[in-house]
């Protein structure tokens, strides 16, 4: 605007008779801003608040103002770099002291806008007309708890509320809320795991748990295992081979959630307990393998797959000296592609592997593998020499004795 007064006024046309007029009073602040807003709603403008001042003794405040929400915005018509003074559009409302109490009276009413209005089709859509209603909010809980997407969410409301018009809000709104929830209950879940384990093991006293949290101030969660009636007793049958996997990582938390598996005699997965750890240390492994054999009804298992990690394979060593420990085979398989050339890849990993899964002793191993590897140029490379060292962990037919359940792999 400036010193450019030429500039067109939109005047609002409003169907009914409550419009902003100087000396109108309202009980409280609260009352003008709705009473404004109501107004904007109906012009098709979004309304904010401005500015207010305080009395500097007492620090009452003296004055509201209220604007349209285009007030102080880039005038982008003329220059992109310069910012003007915005939508005109005010109302201003002084406190004053009433016989029933303290009260607000319209001082400043200024009416005109230097741009267009919304339409009554899209007004709803202006932030200070959008707002989740309480019943909105304890449905959009509910839709949440049953999975449903937030896009269905708001195809549900737009049914119960006759039209996306009367929704209220919008899907942004309502992604907001849902982050809100989640926000708030980031803070409590700990304790509401803990409650349901608690009430699981009152309902039956075979249900086990342990966690433990830092001893900080915040007592913050550090790690938890349980295991229920049903998966104890599965490992009482089926306990022989274990698998132990920690590469599902719950980017919410940050947590490493710990499964550990078997097969029943229909080759069906069984879940026999589960972890979650804050870090990956021997420590955490070591306290979560402990806890394991503690929840389990008989002894350690025959053997366990797991996979190629160094903390991990230290703490087995540890808790289950006696259990025949086994790398995945097919996570160390993955990695060639990584760790050698795609060239050498391309012609050589079909024999590599050949050799790798297909010899019948560990003297047919080793006499094949220097071949193919020396075949392939690969005796310098440090990774294929670390998984020669460790063969004994991870190639089939050093297995060739021990009970797997027909399981190479997690």
């Amino acid at each position: 605007m400036g010193e450019n007064m030429n500039d067109q006024l939109y005047i609002p046309q409003i169907a009914n008779d409550r419009k902003p007029e100087i000396g109108m009073k309202f009980m409280s602040i609260d009352e003008a801003f709705e009473f404004y807003n109501q107004y904007a709603r109906e012009a098709g403008f979004s309304a904010r608040l401005s500015n207010s001042k305080s009395n500097k003794i007492t620090k009452e405040v003296v004055w509201k103002q209220f604007v349209c929400f285009k007030a102080g915005q880039i005038d982008e018509a003329r220059s992109k770099n310069r910012l003007s003074s915005g939508c005109p559009t005010t109302i201003r409302a002084h406190g004053e002291v009433r016989t029933d109490g303290p009260g607000w009276c319209v001082s400043v009413f200024t009416k005109g806008h230097n741009h267009g209005l919304s339409t009554p089709s899209k007004v709803h859509l202006l932030r200070s007309h959008r707002s989740v209603s309480a019943a909105k909010k304890v449905l959009t809980q509910q839709l949440s708890e049953a999975n449903i997407p937030t896009c269905q969410k708001m195809q549900l409301l737009e049914i119960e509320s006759g039209g996306l018009e009367s929704v209220g809000c919008t899907e942004r709104d309502i992604r907001n809320f849902e982050k809100e929830l989640r926000d708030e209950q980031k803070g409590i879940d700990a304790e509401t795991l803990i409650e349901f384990f608690t009430s699981e093991k009152e309902k039956n006293s075979a249900f086990f748990f342990d966690y433990e949290t830092y001893s900080d101030s915040d007592n913050t969660f550090k790690r938890c295992f349980w295991a229920d009636y049903k998966s104890r007793r599965a490992y009482s049958v089926f306990g022989d081979v274990v698998v132990f996997d920690s590469t599902y990582n719950t980017n919410k938390y940050g947590m490493i959630f710990t499964p550990f598996v078997g097969v029943n005699h229909h080759h069906q997965t069984i879940v026999f307990g589960c972890g979650f750890l804050s870090d990956e240390k021997t420590e955490s492994y070591v306290w979560l393998l402990n806890r394991f054999m503690e929840a389990m009804p008989t002894g350690a298992p025959k053997s366990i797959i797991t996979d190629q990690d160094p903390a991990m394979t230290k703490a087995l060593a540890q808790v289950l000296p006696e259990t025949v420990h086994r790398y995945c085979l097919w996570h160390i398989l993955n990695k060639f592609p990584e760790k050698i050339s795609p060239v050498t890849f391309r012609d050589h990993y079909r024999s590599i592997k050949n050799v790798i899964k297909n010899s019948t002793s560990p003297e047919e191993f080793e006499h094949d593998w220097k071949d193919v590897i020396r075949c392939a140029n690969l005796e310098e490379n440090s990774w294929i020499v670390l998984m020669y060292e460790l063969k004994h962990k991870w190639v089939p037919t050093y297995f060739s004795n021990v009970f797997f359940a027909g399981m190479s792999s997690s």
